[in-house]
């Protein structure tokens, strides 16, 4: 055979292979789908937020610990800071957590979390993500805004959700890099019509079998913005009840005087 032929042919043929491999990903993702999760990321969820948090532990007998959290966050552009001080019971007394969220999907979140107990900051790795937060069912991804880079969503279908129209959207991660620092492999998500608030999100978790299911049971308009006050996250194998974390806000302010010196790791470990 012809060497210049050969080549040309293998080219050619590894070409075909490439686009394989690119176009089902290229055209994967659903414009509807996508319009709809762009309205809910565009959603004004506030600025210079006060509010206190009652986080309620449920193992699977029923038995229950409860801790109390002071939280602040506070908008940076696009960007946005929170800092959470655990307040009690004694044992995570002064803990606290620091997030930085980007917005650019390029960028890594940054998380730190102190632990008075050893006098020390332990910055969060990309790579311990999908780690639980301080017990909860939530995890550390979860204490962050999704970035819709990191997915490709699906239209489903419409629901109607106690009398108010939603959206079914399926998501799926378009890495494994993405799977490995969510802990989810994918995601089926109930939007709401009239206000793009996901009030509902069952992820499947990558390691274990279990499914894991956010509830949002109150959800308030607070100087016009929308907020869930309060929220069940339930971890479930099978039927069963695995674990669950309940979560309750009050005193929820927006425009408060909050510097941003006050959400740097400095500030964390001084304290509440």
């Amino acid at each position: 055979m012809n060497k210049t032929y050969s080549n040309a042919t293998q080219t050619f043929l590894s070409c075909l292979v490439l686009l394989a491999v690119i176009v089902p990903f290229a055209f994967a993702d659903d414009p509807r789908a996508r319009g709809i999760m762009e309205k809910v990321d565009a959603r004004d969820d506030g600025d210079n937020q006060t509010s206190n948090m009652e986080m309620i532990l449920i193992d699977k007998r029923g038995n229950q610990r409860v801790r109390r959290i002071a939280s602040f966050s506070k908008d940076k552009g696009e960007d946005r800071y929170r800092l959470m001080f655990f307040q009690r019971p004694a044992d995570v007394k002064d803990t606290a957590f620091l997030t930085w969220d980007y917005d650019d999907p390029d960028r890594d979140d940054d998380q730190w979390l102190y632990l008075p107990a050893l006098r020390k900051t332990k910055r969060i790795a990309s790579s311990d993500k999908s780690g639980s937060f301080m017990g909860s069912d939530l995890n550390y991804s979860d204490m962050t805004d999704r970035n819709l880079a990191d997915y490709d969503f699906f239209y489903k279908k419409e629901l109607d959700v106690k009398g108010v129209k939603a959206w079914l959207i399926e998501s799926i991660p378009v890495s494994k890099k993405v799977i490995k620092e969510t802990g989810y492999t994918k995601s089926l998500l109930i939007v709401r019509q009239d206000n793009y608030f996901v009030i509902r999100a069952v992820h499947w978790v990558k390691d274990g079998g279990y499914l894991k299911y956010f509830d949002v049971k109150t959800l308030e308009q607070i100087d016009g913005i929308w907020v869930a006050t309060e929220i069940q996250v339930t971890k479930k194998k099978g039927k069963k009840l695995v674990h669950k974390t309940v979560l309750k806000l009050d005193s929820v302010k927006f425009n408060q005087e909050l510097d941003f010196e006050v959400f740097t790791v400095r500030r964390m470990e001084k304290g509440f």
